[in-house]
């Protein structure tokens, strides 16, 4: 076949795809009582299973109607919040401590903490010549990319990588949770060396250091980090370690653990969900959007100026024109995303000391002010709260953290979470997930070769 004959066939295949995959008729969807997205039709999540890992509330449902409340994130049955706080008062880091909870199901003694910390600092490093032969010797401009690959390659690594026993799953998730935060760091300085041609700084993590200060640790040129900023990290890690079974990435894990396959091939698949934009890439999303408000509103503190930018955000009419104002509303979450009020303490405590105020309070103005302007334009009295990106973006730039490692941080959190729904699933369901699909095409006759036109 020539080049002329093969530029033809791709033209006209592209035409046939353009006629077979038209959009669905939307009137179906209520035909055949099927749920789109695995949504009711008031938004709410079709209930799919049962979970003891973690419980998010943003409303409650009376005489059939959906109320808003304050909103409640819970770990294995324990308040986020006071979890945060009662860390905070004791000056210690909170992360490992959430990721023993997440896995064990109950709060650790001193005891078990220490060793639990000890096993996840001596589990950070890397299989021998795995740096060199999975990440350097084949770099990617996109890091959450290459953590996924990195994950199935760790299954070349295992010597019992399928192993299903609980003893087996949990030995891998802990050395899973402790390797993302290297994984990340190593992957950011091979897309910084070989795609932006800058400087590679590798550095060998940490036993004795806190995930949160090993990040920092390996991520900066010359290890240094103040106590100010690994504590601010180490919340933000805290607070986005788990967020029950019907988000995109632990659902993707259970669909895949329900099947019997390994940790390594269950957990990519959460990789691979996060890194969509409609998941894992929104506080980026908010700074871009950040940026352009910089760019059109020349009084930060104008509520006037503010509400009309945001009104041209809503109206398509500037940043992405997709309408959307990034950071604010959520699926589940109405008056408050309990996320986003912890992260929102924490930001305004480093714009402080970094002298960024009048940045923060434009953030706080789009909190403000996104609500109503939403309501005037869209005719809409939904209740809109801030969620965890608004603020999250902000911080992460505070800590001079690059844009493409926002969402990898957001996974090597994520991890404990992903790793905790796995082994629930392995360990209380027996069935593979298997929804339905209501096919709408009809039947057809089939047309010999040699009388297709």
């Amino acid at each position: 076949m020539n080049s002329i004959d093969l530029s033809q066939l791709k033209l006209q295949a592209l035409d046939q795809i353009k006629k077979t995959y038209t959009k669905i008729d939307e009137n179906l969807y209520d035909k055949y009582n099927v749920k789109k997205g695995l949504r009711n039709s008031d938004g709410t999540g079709v209930m799919a299973g049962l979970t003891a890992v973690g419980d998010v509330k943003g409303y409650i449902v009376e005489d059939g109607e959906r109320n808003p409340v304050e909103g409640r994130l819970r770990y294995r049955g324990i308040n986020l919040v006071d979890i945060v706080n009662n860390c905070k008062k004791d000056g210690r880091f909170g992360y490992e401590e959430v990721v023993y909870l997440l896995l064990f199901g109950v709060l650790p003694t001193k005891s078990q903490l220490k060793t639990f910390n000890q096993w996840i600092g001596e589990s950070r490093e890397m299989p021998e010549g795995f740096v060199n032969d999975m990440v350097l010797k084949a770099p990617s401009a996109n890091i959450m990319n290459k953590m996924g690959r990195s994950v199935l390659a760790l299954y070349s690594y295992d010597d019992n990588p399928d192993d299903l026993s609980l003893t087996n799953i949990l030995r891998q998730s802990v050395e899973l949770i402790a390797r993302f935060g290297t994984i990340a760091s190593v992957a950011y300085q091979a897309k910084r060396h070989y795609h932006d041609n800058k400087s590679m700084y590798l550095h060998n993590p940490r036993t004795d250091l806190s995930t949160a200060e090993n990040f920092l640790y390996m991520l900066r040129p010359d290890n240094h980090f103040t106590q100010l900023e690994a504590e601010i990290l180490d919340t933000a890690l805290m607070i986005h370690a788990e967020h029950g079974g019907g988000n995109n990435s632990a659902f993707a894990t259970r669909v895949l653990s329900s099947s019997g396959t390994d940790t390594y091939s269950a957990i990519s698949a959460a990789v691979g969900s996060l890194k969509g934009p409609k998941h894992g890439g929104a506080n980026a999303k908010v700074m871009g959007m950040i940026e352009d408000f910089k760019a059109n509103v020349k009084n930060w503190d104008s509520p006037e100026q503010v509400k009309d930018h945001i009104a041209k955000i809503i109206r398509k009419e500037s940043f992405d024109r997709s309408g959307l104002v990034y950071g604010m509303g959520h699926a589940i979450y109405t008056l408050s995303d309990p996320r986003a009020v912890i992260l929102k303490q924490k930001a305004h405590e480093l714009a402080v000391e970094r002298g960024r105020e009048e940045e923060f309070r434009l953030y706080e103005n789009i909190e403000k002010y996104t609500p109503e302007v939403f309501a005037e334009i869209r005719g809409n009295i939904k209740v809109m709260c801030a969620n965890v990106d608004l603020y999250s973006g902000f911080v992460y730039n505070m800590l001079e953290i690059p844009p493409e490692l926002y969402t990898p941080l957001f996974a090597v959190s994520r991890i404990a979470g992903w790793c905790a729904h796995r082994i629930e699933e392995v360990a209380t369901c027996s069935k593979i997930i298997r929804p339905a699909y209501k096919s709408i095409i009809k039947g057809s006759e089939y047309v010999p070769i040699d009388e297709r036109v």
